[in-house]
């Protein structure tokens, strides 16, 4: 397994990062940030630009990088790898594996997580990269891949380096790219304790049992960069991403990051609110307009189009206002070239529940094509399907 090399495929979502990208601010004493999880939409930011140390931040990029591993099968969960002088000889936090032993990578990724071990990252790097110093050249090209344009690493752990740097702005890019790119791994964030050789180890993240929603990242100290952390939390089908750092205090940082996510779950949860009931109302109107119009007999059908006769469909929801607002999210930002693309929202009764399929559609079947493969480079699922006119004139009408 030694003699593999990574590879790293994955790009962050086109949207995701354009939402995320804004202007930097003024020097201060902390850094912090808030984003929606789904959009990359920035709710809030204080110097989300300031570089600073990340610390165990750090332990984010190896995990994003091991699972990329895992994913590729470059590495599985049960392979025991070696544990070097090196690794054996970190510095706390470590669960103190020793030089000449083998640890699972499964054990290596809960270590990391729940008690932030620095010694098995330097296992990890050294298994993926051979060093921990090739791994860390590893680490910062994904970071610019992924659009951390502010970020150097130099090690797999987050002890301290005057040249590894990043913000806050990066972090949060970096938090929403693990819970895009492997949604299979992310729930292991939200692990509060494991068992290693008998011993339970129990995690760092206080916000797990003191915040409702919350499903842990990672925290991170050293002297020089602070009390770091990121964090997401969930509620009523809402999402967000918190990152703060630089602060003195623990208990300053856990209270600001709570009081960030708690502030932008209420936020999205009274813009979802309005937009339901906006979407509820065009619902009613569309429906009783296409009533209105099978009754006049006055419903028609244009053939001149069937070259336009494709679509793809980009996702399922639960919700019709999402599924109609992250089809046109797409279209506006890859497809809007194609002026015969209409966003439609189909929805299918799944059991006692009703689906929403969202789909793009009327394009050329080379176009549907197109942008389904340009989606799923992105990470984006979707599939091409094919329509028909009554379709296309229906779906206009939303």
């Amino acid at each position: 397994m030694n003699n593999k090399k990574i590879s790293i495929v994955k790009t962050s979502i086109c949207s995701f990062i354009l939402g995320i990208m804004a202007i930097s601010n003024a020097h201060a004493s902390v850094s912090s940030i808030l984003i929606d999880a789904e959009t990359g939409k920035v709710l809030s930011e204080s110097n989300a630009d300031e570089r600073r140390y990340p610390a165990s931040l750090t332990k984010l990029m190896t995990l994003y990088i091991t699972f990329d591993a895992l994913e590729n099968g470059i590495i599985k969960w049960d392979d025991k790898l070696p544990v070097s002088r090196k690794a054996a000889n970190m510095a706390p936090s470590k669960i103190g594996v020793k030089a000449g032993e083998k640890i699972s990578v499964k054990d290596a990724v809960m270590a990391l997580i729940v008690k932030s071990a620095n010694d098995c990252a330097v296992v990890l790097a050294e298994a993926l990269g051979y060093s921990e110093e090739n791994f860390a050249k590893t680490m910062t090209h994904v970071a610019k891949e992924l659009g951390m344009k502010d970020t150097t690493f130099y090690n797999a752990s987050g002890l301290p380096n005057r040249n590894q740097k990043t913000t806050a702005r990066d972090m949060a890019l970096l938090g929403g790219a693990l819970y895009h790119h492997f949604p299979q791994y992310y729930k292991l964030f939200s692990t509060r304790k494991f068992t290693y050789k008998g011993r339970t180890i129990y995690t760092h993240n206080h916000l797990l049992k003191n915040f409702k929603g919350a499903d842990g990242m990672k925290t991170g100290f050293t002297n020089a960069a602070g009390f770091n952390i990121v964090t997401s939390a969930h509620r009523d089908g809402n999402r967000v991403i918190a990152v703060t750092m630089g602060h003195r205090m623990l208990k300053q940082r856990d209270k600001k990051v709570a009081s960030l996510m708690e502030k932008g779950l209420q936020k999205l949860a009274l813009n979802q609110t309005q937009e339901e009931i906006k979407v509820a109302q065009e619902q009613n109107s569309y429906k009783n307009e296409v009533k209105e119009q099978i009754a006049d007999n006055s419903l028609t059908v244009n053939n001149s189009n069937e070259i336009y006769n494709w679509g793809v469909q980009v996702g399922a929801f639960s919700n019709y206002a999402k599924a109609r607002n992250y089809a046109q999210n797409i279209k506006e930002k890859i497809a809007s070239q194609s002026e015969q693309t209409i966003v439609d929202v189909e929805p299918i009764q799944n059991g006692g529940a009703v689906v929403y399929r969202s789909k793009i559609i009327g394009f050329e079947k080379k176009e549907a094509k197109n942008l389904c493969n340009h989606l799923k480079k992105s990470h984006k699922s979707c599939i091409v399907i094919t329509v028909n006119n009554s379709e296309l004139t229906l779906a206009n009408k939303l």
